[in-house]
């Protein structure tokens, strides 16, 4: 069912997208929203939300809503995980993954903020050190976001030990940036190593949950949000999510940077080319 939301976006006008988009972020919630109630989270007119279940081939609103509860299922990770049979083709599961990941990438940018990530931006512009902590997935997202910020010639690097994260934490100053990426935003060491950052004035940037813990204690909050039961399955789709933020950032920093972010990336290109060049010759 959501495959097939996903497939007709190219096809529905403007405002049915946004109504689209609002059952791909949280099928469940749509499941049992009024018609007034989704209007309004969609920003579009009540008879748009009909117009939206017609052109998808239901006669209304309830009809569709009837679909879209049968194919999420009851619990754990929808439109994956319950909809993955044990005698499923590779073909199936081709697509009801990619249809997951699709869907939920689909749904981020009714939770990312434009005013956040401009202010996440402006913050790592003026930064000393950028430090990214993560632990698990997480850390994988960590070490792929200091891989490509080193880049543009800002000093940085990432921690996935929590101990590590402590000590780190401890010699930052209000010139240095901590950006945080956590699925649950509940992790008792990361909660600590960012209260000590904190303290010793550094700027935290969180990539998480919009009503976690870590989200509260951070001054600027990029919301990753998923219907993954973590404690059921490993996450997958949020570190896509996460991964995407990370791109944003990435490609945000290198356009305010301008032409000093394309001499740095050249640099670095001269560098591996010279070295690569090199190692030939000895052979």
């Amino acid at each position: 069912m959501l495959s097939k939301i996903s497939e007709s976006l190219a096809g529905l006008s403007g405002a049915e997208r946004k109504v689209a988009e609002a059952a791909l972020a949280e099928p469940k919630w749509f499941v049992h929203a009024a018609v007034a109630e989704i209007a309004e989270r969609a920003s579009v007119s009540q008879p748009t939300v009909i117009r939206f279940c017609r052109s998808l081939g239901y006669k209304g609103l309830p009809e569709f809503k009837l679909a879209l509860s049968a194919s999420i299922g009851h619990e754990g990770m929808p439109y994956v995980h319950e909809e993955l049979n044990a005698d499923d083709d590779i073909g199936s599961v081709v697509e009801k993954v990619l249809g997951n990941a699709a869907a939920s990438l689909l749904g981020e940018r009714r939770f990312l903020k434009e005013t956040e990530l401009e202010n996440a931006i402006a913050t790592l512009i003026h930064a000393r050190r950028v430090e990214f902590y993560g632990v698990g997935n997480s850390g994988i997202v960590a070490q792929d976001a200091q891989h490509k910020f080193f880049r543009f010639g800002i000093s940085t690097v990432a921690y996935v030990d929590t101990h590590t994260q402590l000590m780190a934490a401890s010699v930052l100053s209000d010139k240095d940036v901590l950006v945080a990426i956590s699925n649950t935003g509940s992790s008792i060491e990361l909660l600590d190593a960012v209260s000590i950052a904190k303290e010793n004035g550094a700027a935290v940037i969180a990539v998480t949950r919009a009503d976690s813990p870590l989200a509260q204690l951070a001054d600027c909050v990029l919301s990753v949000a998923t219907q993954e039961n973590a404690e059921l399955y490993t996450p997958m789709v949020s570190r896509l999510l996460q991964l995407a933020v990370i791109d944003i950032l990435a490609i945000g920093l290198a356009l305010r940077l301008g032409d000093e972010a394309s001499l740095q990336l050249q640099k670095s290109k001269r560098s591996i080319h010279s070295k690569h060049v090199g190692y030939q010759n000895k052979d």
